[in-house]
């Protein structure tokens, strides 16, 4: 069975300032979306599952449709605010998405068979799909999934700070623990971030972090619905709290009720998080291309 890739599409694009993810960065006109796409493929993923908003449906499938018809199989799924388990109203004052933990839970009709979930506005390169493939493909317990993990000073930007999940893995290589630190730069002491009282707190260069590229398997929907519903207990009233897939990942190796194994990637990631990101990542994909790692054309 070929795994599905799940594609967060359905983002704000907040510090961006517009839908990123139908940005064009290739030289003839790709996405990065579409290079994921293309890496999943080859790496035999069989499936793709995109998440978006209905609002930007029309746009999105003028974007990808023709030039991905014959290719693989697409499938949609609609994140909205007012999808909500049974039991849970919207907030009056909620504008804000509810994280990509809600993301996830809201593709479970579309995604029957071991999947990947990536950010569409993320470069992952192609030995990072080729790693969590074979992953999905030989690890037949449902119990377990996966991350890929980043070096850190692989995932930086050059125009402003961003966010990162730091990880720390047990000696068999299962994650153990994900912190959250905001406000990464790096300085002219080395890579920091902003601490609670406002000093810059170092970093190693070589930390894993995680981009937000999983391999689950479906039982992890059950979990999903369960967690997200104590979430929203907790946390529903809130305008702007997020239930993201690191708390649903945590919960689960807390309570010992799935591991989640750590897969080095050794590519380097780059993606835009802010506007100036993408003049960047128009000319490292150029270099790819001269390179021979992508076709100057990725669908014909």
């Amino acid at each position: 069975m070929k795994p599905t890739l799940l594609i967060l599409a359905a983002g704000m694009g907040s510090r961006y300032g517009g839908l990123k993810q139908m940005d064009k960065v290739g030289p003839s006109g790709e996405t990065i979306i579409d290079y994921s796409i293309y890496d999943a493929k080859r790496a035999g993923f069989g499936k793709i599952v995109f998440v978006i908003r209905r609002e930007i449906e029309e746009e999105f499938k003028e974007v990808f449709v023709n030039k991905l018809k014959g290719e693989i199989d697409i499938e949609y799924a609609f994140q909205e605010l007012t999808m909500l388990p049974e039991g849970f109203s919207l907030p009056e004052k909620r504008k804000k998405p509810w994280g990509t933990g809600h993301a996830m839970l809201v593709a479970e009709d579309k995604v029957k068979e071991p999947f990947a979930v990536i950010n569409a506005d993320d470069f992952y390169g192609s030995q990072s799909f080729e790693v969590l493939a074979g992953f999905l493909k030989n690890n037949q317990n449902e119990d377990e999934y996966a991350m890929v993990g980043y070096q850190l000073d692989k995932t930086l930007s050059d125009f402003g700070y961003v966010a990162r999940g730091v990880c720390k893995a047990d000696k068999d290589g299962f994650l153990k623990e994900v912190t959250e630190r905001t406000n990464i730069k790096r300085t002219e002491k080395g890579i920091a971030f902003i601490g609670e009282k406002g000093e810059q707190v170092l970093l190693n260069d070589n930390e894993t972090v995680s981009m937000n590229f999983w391999g689950f398997k479906p039982s992890v929907f059950a979990h999903l619905n369960t967690y997200f519903a104590e979430f929203l207990k907790e946390f529903g009233n809130e305008a702007k709290s997020e239930f993201f897939i690191p708390i649903l990942v945590m919960e689960l190796i807390k309570t010992q009720q799935a591991k989640v194994e750590v897969l080095q990637s050794g590519e380097k990631w780059f993606g835009v998080t802010y506007r100036e990101d993408k003049e960047d990542v128009m000319q490292k994909i150029l270099d790819k291309v001269k390179a021979g790692d992508y076709p100057e054309q990725l669908w014909k």
